[in-house]
């Protein structure tokens, strides 16, 4: 069955957060703390190795019982069950999305037409695992009978970006192997990245579910084209494995069937990484680390689909932003993580949330007049604070912002963990309380300055604050708490679409613009050209001149 159409702005609970945020909206968050004293326990989510403090947000209990109100409205719980039933909650692709059943364990049971799909999951688990050996324990030799030393991950989109995060995100839990990735059709990218490898000893892992993408294929045949330079088309069957449902066009391409690994209708790219496109993670970290990976993202599907809302930290967070979104009208969100591991992680899920969420047309196909979809920007502290931070802190725009941190560093330096806590932790304090203009003026008349000096220099030195952020607190950066954040993510994703009454799991936005360009290097490569505007018919004509 397909999910419910409600317009969230046609309900009870809608309106009665429009009065309650009338009234609320000038409120600053230190009068909250100031009249509860419990707001910081009332406000937190204590969950396995999570602690998520959501206290610094500009909402009280009234609030947030509004919100969960509204969840009730549009049917959460029943869209939550279809969600992990395999229901084809993809209504404009006929797909169910079951990207959660990729991390089940092995006696679940989840039904798409009829038939029970993790047993075929868990084959294919299986085939990742002992290719996987066999390549880190260098049993699977190359042509010239050398040992691997190299994976290239070549995809686009969600064959790529997830991957490539996870990979850069678990740099700690690296074997021996070297990764890399290709991605974008610039053809200058993709020769950076293989003048340095030798061809002997690098495995290529091609990802593309049609086996079409243009960009994949581009790559892909630059590269088989580098690689028979110096072996034979028989040796691109020990080189090159695909993960595809296209084995005809992978078998013409010289890879050989047992070294395609296959993937599923149900499965959308951006959350693809758990299934065999995340071949090149297991390769990168292990399998055990990759099984880990999807343990602890399955914890978190189970947290989500059996917590209450008042303790269920996606549907929290969702909460959160759609009330940002919706009511303060904030277009955008900043994740701030604060360990350089998760270097990729805001660049990761901007496709997870704005390909997903970025949309202008309700389940029933009518036009929307209400705000969708949030902008995510962000990189890692300290860096950040050095950069952006200023525009959170003093500009004109509210921009929500969720701090990740860690209490444990990985390799133990106590002194630098001590100073990366300390800013990440003072920085959602400053963000909440900011600098009055008497505490302004009082710091600069101790620095001796005169009355004049201070008056003139005070304006500048104030911080409204009332900056909402939520403090994701994580133990350690693992695999498993890794899976987890991850899958946060993702169920917050859903849960922002069921309330603002879209399909979340299509992308016909990212369609048009690929459909034109064919047409327009069909120009460039000398074919019949077709009518533009001027500006488009002008560039043109400046490439070809």
């Amino acid at each position: 069955m397909a999910l419910p159409t409600i317009n969230p702005t046609t309900t009870r609970a809608w309106k009665l957060l429009e009065n309650h945020f009338e009234t609320i909206k000038s409120t600053h968050m230190k009068d909250m703390f100031a009249k509860d004293n419990n707001r910081a326990n009332s406000f937190s989510i204590k969950w396995e190795d999570f602690y998520v403090d959501a206290s610094k947000n500009r909402i009280d209990e009234k609030g947030m019982n509004l919100l969960f109100e509204l969840a009730e409205e549009v049917n959460l719980k029943d869209a939550i069950s279809k969600y992990f039933q395999g229901d084809l909650i993809n209504q404009t692709e006929n797909r169910a999305v079951l990207h959660t059943a990729l991390r089940a364990p092995k006696t679940a049971k989840v039904f798409v037409d009829g038939e029970n799909i993790v047993p075929e999951i868990h084959d294919v688990k299986e085939k990742i695992e002992a290719f996987t050996n066999d390549i880190v324990n260098g049993n699977r030799k190359s042509h010239t009978n050398k040992p691997f030393t190299d994976i290239v991950n070549i995809g686009i989109g969600g064959s790529d970006l997830g991957p490539a995060m996870v990979v850069d995100s678990l740099q700690y839990y690296k074997n021996h192997l070297n990764t890399h990735f290709v991605s974008n059709v610039d053809g200058d990218y993709v020769n950076e990245i293989i003048k340095n490898l030798n061809p002997e000893t690098t495995l290529f892992v091609i990802v593309s579910k049609t086996f079409t993408t243009q960009e994949t294929l581009s790559n892909a045949n630059t590269i088989r084209e580098w690689f028979l330079k110096s072996a034979s088309k028989e040796d691109i069957a020990k080189h090159f494995v695909a993960v595809s449902t296209n084995i005809e066009k992978v078998k013409e391409f010289g890879i050989d069937e047992n070294n395609i690994f296959p993937m599923w209708n149900w499965v959308g790219g951006r959350f693809s990484l758990w299934s065999a496109v995340g071949l090149t993670i297991s390769l990168s970290v292990g399998y055990k680390n990759f099984e880990a990976l999807l343990e602890g993202a399955n914890q978190m599907d189970e947290h989500f689909k059996t917590a209450n809302f008042e303790n269920n930290i996606p549907v929290v967070l969702a909460l959160l932003s759609v009330w940002y979104n919706n009511f303060f009208n904030a277009e955008s969100e900043a994740i701030i993580p604060y360990t350089q591991y998760l270097n990729q992680f805001a660049t990761y899920l901007q496709q997870g949330i704005m390909e997903s969420n970025g949309k202008s047309v309700d389940r029933a196909g009518n036009p929307i007049k209400y705000q969708t979809g949030t902008i995510i920007w962000g990189e890692p502290g300290t860096n950040s604070q050095h950069a952006f931070f200023q525009l959170i802190h003093q500009g004109t725009k509210l921009i929500p912002t969720d701090f990740i941190g860690f209490k444990e560093s990985l390799h133990g330096n106590e002194d630098h963990h001590n100073k990366l806590i300390s800013n990440f932790i003072a920085q959602t304090e400053a963000l909440m309380n900011g600098k009055t203009e008497e505490e302004a003026k009082k710091e600069l008349a101790d620095k001796n300055l005169s009355e004049q000096e201070i008056n003139s220099l005070a304006p500048f030195k104030v911080f409204t604050g009332n900056k909402p952020t939520n403090t994701i607190f994580i133990k350690k950066l693992s695999p498993n708490s890794l899976g987890k954040l991850i899958a946060m993510y993702e169920h917050k994703i859903f849960v922002q679409g069921v309330i603002w009454n879209i399909f979340s799991y299509d992308q016909w936005g990212v369609e048009l613009g690929k459909q034109l360009a064919t047409d327009i290097l069909n120009e460039l490569s000398g074919n019949a050209s077709k009518p533009h505007d001027s500006s488009t018919q002008n560039l043109i004509n400046y490439y070809k001149s």
